[in-house]
């Protein structure tokens, strides 16, 4: 399995992401963010400084 992202709200109502190893295990985690687009340009940054990963999109 691949790594990949989970982009989620926090208790605040503030968007974060985490990255995920292939195994499952949490191996980065985001700042929160204001807005939705704010974290998935976080998570952007990251694959275009850090590799290639898949997004898990658990906003409603």
């Amino acid at each position: 399995m691949a790594a990949k992202f989970e982009l989620y709200e926090d208790k605040s109502g503030g968007f974060r992401f985490r990255l995920k190893a292939g195994n499952g295990e949490v191996i980065a985690v985001s700042e929160s963010y204001k807005t939705k687009d704010g974290a998935l340009n976080g998570i952007e940054s990251v694959k275009k400084n850090a590799g290639d990963a898949n997004l898990d999109d658990q906003t409603s």
